[in-house]
C-alpha cells in the first residue's frame, strides 16, 4: 500500500503536523527524509529496511554511501540525502559549543561535548584546551581507536596544547561498552598525562569517560580526594 493511501494517522508528514516532530518514530522521521519509496515498496517499508540492514538508528551514522546505497530502495541519491541530514544534525548540535565559554566543572564540560560521543562504536579521544580562566580556546579529536582500544600518547596532546597557547586541558573519551568505569590503561594514561602537564605547566584538570549520556570524572572521583 502506498503511503498516501494509508489513513492520515499512519502518514509520516500528517503525524508530524498532528503530534509534533519529537513524537515521530525513527521510521517516520527517516520516511520524511527519503520522501518517496519505489515501485515495489512504499517509503515506510524502505525506511524500515534501512534500519534493519544497518542494525538500528544508532549505527546509521557509521554507514558509508556505498554500503547504504546497496540497500534495496535506496540508491545513491537517497544515501546522500540521509547522510547529509545526519551531518547537518551534528553541525547544529556543535553550534552550541562556543569559543570562550566557561568550562570550570565536569558538568559544564560534559554538557558541552557529550553529543559528540553519542552512538559511536569506536573509542575517540577529545582534547579540550582552556585559557587561564577556564574558558574554551579550542578542541580537537586527537585519537580514534578500535572497537575496544585507543592508544593515547601525551606528545600529540601537548603539541596541540602548546600550539593553542593553552593554560590547561581536559581529556574526554568514550567507552563503546557503556561501562564508564576507568580501565587500568585509562588510569595509567591519565596519570602519565597529568605528570607531563605538571612538568610542562599545562595541567590536566580533568579526564571524562562518557557514553554520550552519563560520565565518569577523574577529578570528581579520583584527584579531588
Amino acid at each position: 500500500m502506498k503511503v498516501k493511501e494509508m489513513p492520515p494517522s499512519f502518514q509520516p508528514r500528517e503525524r508530524m503536523l498532528k503530534f509534533g516532530v519529537e513524537n515521530l518514530s525513527d521510521i517516520d522521521l527517516l520516511s520524511i527524509i527519503l520522501r518517496t519509496g519505489t515501485k515495489d515498496f512504499n517509503v515506510k517499508e524502505v525506511a524500515s529496511s534501512i534500519l534493519t540492514n544497518v542494525g538500528g538508528l544508532n549505527n546509521l551514522s557509521d554507514v558509508g554511501i556505498r554500503e547504504l546505497s546497496k540497500i534495496k530502495g535506496v540508491g545513491n541519491i537517497k544515501a546522500i540525502t540521509i547522510l547529509s541530514a545526519i551531518e547537518l544534525g551534528k553541525r547544529v548540535i556543535n553550534k552550541e559549543i562556543e569559543i570562550n565559554m566557561v568550562l570550570n566543572t565536569s558538568v559544564a564540560i560534559h554538557e558541552a561535548f557529550k553529543s559528540m560521543f553519542l552512538n559511536i562504536n569506536q573509542e575517540k579521544v577529545l582534547a579540550i584546551f582552556l585559557d587561564a580562566k577556564k574558558r574554551l580556546i579550542s578542541y580537537k579529536f586527537i585519537f580514534v581507536g578500535t572497537l575496544d582500544r585507543s592508544i593515547i600518547h601525551p606528545r600529540e596532546i601537548f603539541n596541540e596544547a602548546i600550539k593553542e597557547h593553552a593554560s590547561s586541558l581536559v581529556i574526554m573519551h568514550n567507552h563503546p561498552s557503556n561501562d564508564l568505569s576507568p580501565s587500568k590503561e585509562d588510569i595509567v594514561v591519565t596519570n602519565k598525562i597529568k605528570e607531563c602537564g605538571d612538568i610542562i605547566g599545562i595541567p590536566l584538570v580533568d579526564h571524562l569517560i562518557t557514553n554520550g549520556r552519563e560520565y565518569y570524572s577523574f577529578y570528581d572521583k579520583f584527584y579531588q580526594k
